[in-house]
């Protein structure tokens, strides 16, 4: 019989994550848990892949602080099914210089066994995310000369 998480059990591990409870985060965390966000490592330095529950919640706890603040943490739509969960989640934050507010989307796959994570991969909307962490465009002054098209990705 192979294992299937509870809707119930999704749903409190992101009620503790948006709290930032890190001792309740703990729980739902396996001792070999495997976590990679994908994203641009040069400008949100916790991007990349942590081994162990002792990286990961180094990660989410001190390494994102240095950062920002994490305001809210809203998962938008979420799906369950057997060991996996799915997340769209809203996140919210203020970063450290100065007051500027910062927002984007972060999708989150988890596997599950026993109630705990065993494997997170996050892909965040990375480049609206290093804009507004660095705040300006990434898209540079791009011109093109007559009849030639530019496409900026």
């Amino acid at each position: 019989m192979s294992y299937s998480v509870p809707r119930a059990v999704v749903e409190t591990f992101y009620k503790v994550y948006a709290a930032r409870d890190m001792a309740k985060v703990a729980d739902f965390v396996a001792d070999d848990v495997i976590w990679t966000i994908s994203g641009p490592v040069d400008v949100l330095g916790f991007c990349g892949t942590r081994r162990g529950k002792a990286a990961v919640l180094d990660m989410i706890d001190r390494r994102i602080s240095e950062i920002y603040r994490v305001v809210s943490f809203v998962p938008e739509v979420t799906m369950v099914d057997g060991a996996w969960a799915a997340t769209i989640n809203r996140l919210s934050a203020r970063m450290n210089e100065g007051e500027r507010m910062i927002s984007y989307r972060v999708s989150h796959f988890l596997r599950f066994q026993d109630d705990k994570i065993v494997e997170a991969q996050a892909l965040i909307d990375s480049y609206d995310a290093a804009e507004q962490v660095l705040g300006h465009h990434l898209g540079g002054e791009h011109r093109a000369r007559s009849g030639e098209q530019v496409v900026v990705v």
